[in-house]
């Protein structure tokens, strides 16, 4: 396996990630006070839409980026 083959994989990895954690906090927003026992915003909900939405961001641009760079290695001939 080649390093740009690891590259999409990692990334897809990361989106996946991004993507599930971004849904799980818009069902159970209390995920990270239960993780880590801190509470910055004392039961608000603030910080949690801030960090759905930062996650889904993430999903969205790495998911973005792993299919351009699929795209150019199918495309590509191997040598």
């Amino acid at each position: 396996m080649k390093a740009s083959d690891i590259r999409v994989w990692l990334e897809i990895a990361v989106a996946s990630c991004a993507g599930v954690l971004g849904i799980l906090t818009i069902f159970w927003r209390d995920w990270i006070e239960a993780l880590s026992g801190w509470d910055p915003d004392q039961h608000s909900g603030g910080v949690e839409w801030v960090v759905v939405a930062a996650l889904l961001a993430v999903a969205v641009a790495m998911g973005l980026l792993a299919r351009r760079h699929w795209e150019l290695l199918t495309a590509a001939p191997d040598k």
